[in-house]
């Protein structure tokens, strides 16, 4: 009897245990921010676009045009259960250039520095919210070409 109860005490053990480490939190880790050391040898309006490539690595996102500046973000999101992933940490380094393509400035950016902005949304809004099928069905009639329908 005691041998039954031992495995019973052992199998209640082990899925207290599996309930236990189902529910701990996961990371995950996205991009890359260089370290203050590596930006320590970058000399701002003297040092160009080369040498930011050669000494801390290319960017993982750059101004809207190839001349713009450079951003470096790195995030950490958590995700616990059954709850929405969170964003708890996020770093952006921003390299802005003159001109002439020296450094003009050096900028660190963190969560707490303004708002949480999501780097993508895929989201399509929807062209027949308020149309009734009726509606839709004659909207039709002036987008019909007849010779369409003999070739």
């Amino acid at each position: 009897m005691t041998a039954i109860r031992n495995r019973v005490v052992s199998a209640m053990a082990l899925c207290c245990l599996i309930v236990v480490t189902a529910c701990s939190a996961t990371y995950r880790n996205h991009g890359y921010v260089p370290h203050d050391e590596d930006l320590q040898n970058l000399v701002v309006g003297v040092d160009t676009r080369a040498t930011v490539d050669d000494t801390v690595g290319p960017p993982s996102l750059s101004g809207m045009l190839g001349d713009g500046n450079y951003y470096y973000v790195r995030s950490r999101i958590r995700e616990f259960g059954m709850y929405r992933p969170e964003v708890v940490e996020r770093q952006i380094l921003a390299i802005s250039f003159n001109g002439d393509n020296t450094i003009a400035n050096i900028e660190r950016f963190d969560l707490a520095d303004g708002n949480l902005v999501p780097l993508s949304r895929r989201v399509t809004d929807s062209s027949v919210v308020n149309n009734g099928f009726l509606r839709q069905m004659l909207g039709n009639f002036g987008n019909l070409n007849p010779v369409d329908a003999f070739n």
